[in-house]
């Protein structure tokens, strides 16, 4: 899952995108309006953590702009302990969560992960999808209830396709969302994944439609 973090602090920044990374998001982290609004504007992102105090353009201010062009990313702000007016104007202006500082790095984690839940129609933190069983909360995919032993990349590989169930997801959206900023597009490692994926979960899992991306098969 991809999300963009807007926060000119630099030492909340770190935190976040640390406690995110570890829970398996990939993270993207802008330091003023001006670049987070048009980051949103531009690519895609499955959530967003928005400070309300950033240099240029205030946080309201990018919130209600991408409301307005019917952006409708999950928000959670982040605002000043006690600033209860704050609160309220963001989720006037469209936002779907707030967090006070200071706060804790693992309930932002968790109120993104509901807010994600809750954009993609999904109450429950476990998908199931054909005799597997993905649990978000815990990252973790279960066969017949024994847990299977996927690294990091395949674990976010099948998440990403069950949150994008009913579409084809092209290979650059893929590598976007698994990789780092830095890795090599034009690389094999997608198509190896796949493959991998295949191999522990049953080649129906993953179909390819080839020009175009993969999706889920059609039993899942």
């Amino acid at each position: 899952m991809k999300v963009l973090v807007g926060e000119d602090d630099d030492r909340i920044a770190d935190v976040l995108k640390s406690a995110l990374g570890q829970s398996g998001f990939e993270v993207h982290r802008e330091r003023d309006g001006e670049t987070t609004w048009f980051r949103a504007d531009t690519e895609d992102f499955d959530a967003i953590v928005l400070d309300l105090g950033l240099p240029q353009m205030d946080g309201l201010t990018v919130l209600k702009r991408w409301r307005r062009k019917g952006l409708d990313t999950p928000v959670l702000i982040l605002t000043a302990r006690g600033q209860w007016e704050e609160r309220v104007e963001g989720i006037e202006a469209g936002a779907d969560d707030y967090v006070a500082k200071p706060f804790h790095a693992l309930e932002v984690v968790a109120r993104i992960r509901a807010l994600i839940r809750r954009s993609k129609g999904l109450a429950s933190s476990k998908i199931a999808f054909g005799k597997y069983e993905i649990d978000m909360r815990a990252l973790q995919v279960t066969q017949d209830g024994i847990s299977m032993e996927l690294t990091p990349q395949e674990y976010k590989l099948i998440a990403y396709l069950l949150h994008n169930r009913g579409r084809v997801v092209s290979q650059l959206e893929i590598t976007e969302h698994i990789y780092r900023e830095n890795f090599e597009r034009d690389s094999n490692a997608v198509e190896v994944l796949v493959a991998r994926l295949r191999k522990r979960l049953g080649h129906d899992v993953v179909k390819t439609r080839r020009g175009f991306g993969y999706t889920l098969g059609d039993a899942y």
